[in-house]
């Protein structure tokens, strides 16, 4: 297990509020902290080492650092898309699966997830388009929230964590209590903070210029 965050906007101390966004999930990896900030977004990852102890740390850059993934799960189909990538000139530089997120997004794009076999939630930004691409795995096993206030998107493995960025407003959804009291859960992807989201399983996400559109991975 880990924990996954971030945020696009155009706020100052991007450093310090992903910091204490991302300490709010420390339970989920005591093993590392990271991170990446630039003028648009902050990105944060607490990692549980399961593959490649020593060279899986995240955020991961591709080659040359046009892409940049943060990522919780674990993709059981990683050596063969590994095989895959590398006889189409793909060449990396660690034995992890977080590494054939980033060069498998070279190679197919919002296509990727349906390339993939696992439990999993990850987000991809690239720099080039300025765009935030979320995904969730097909059952939905690893939790993935997000949040839009005007100028400011966020997302994260738990909904805590966006209680540190002053964009977010502490609502309670109050249409969700009658259908969480009849069903003992909430059937829909709202949740009890007025504005929170949880991505769909077998959903993606792609952020860019202020807009999100969603789509299903298969």
């Amino acid at each position: 297990m880990c924990g996954i965050v971030g945020f696009v906007g155009s706020e100052e101390n991007k450093l310090e509020r992903i910091k204490k966004m991302t300490d709010r999930m420390i339970h989920r990896g005591p093993d590392q902290e990271g991170y990446y900030i630039d003028e648009m977004i902050a990105l944060g990852h607490r990692r549980l080492a399961i593959i490649d102890l020593e060279n899986g740390t995240q955020p991961m850059f591709n080659k040359d650092k046009s892409l940049v993934v943060v990522f919780n799960g674990e993709i059981y189909n990683y050596q063969e898309l590994k095989k895959e990538l590398e006889k189409k000139n793909h060449v990396f530089q660690t034995n992890s699966d977080t590494e054939v997120l980033l060069h498998g997004y070279e190679q197919w794009g919002k296509e990727l997830p349906k390339k993939l076999r696992g439990m999993f939630a990850f987000a991809i930004w690239d720099k080039a388009s300025k765009t935030l691409f979320l995904a969730r795995d097909h059952f939905g096993i690893k939790p993935l929230y997000y949040y839009q206030n005007d100028d400011t998107f966020m997302f994260a493995s738990e909904i805590k964590a966006f209680l540190e960025h002053p964009k977010f407003k502490k609502e309670l959804n109050k249409e969700l209590i009658g259908p969480y009291l009849s069903f003992s859960f909430t059937p829909t992807k709202e949740t009890f903070f007025k504005g929170v989201y949880s991505l769909d399983a077998g959903t993606s996400l792609i952020f860019q210029k202020n807009q999100i559109k969603r789509a299903a991975l298969f």
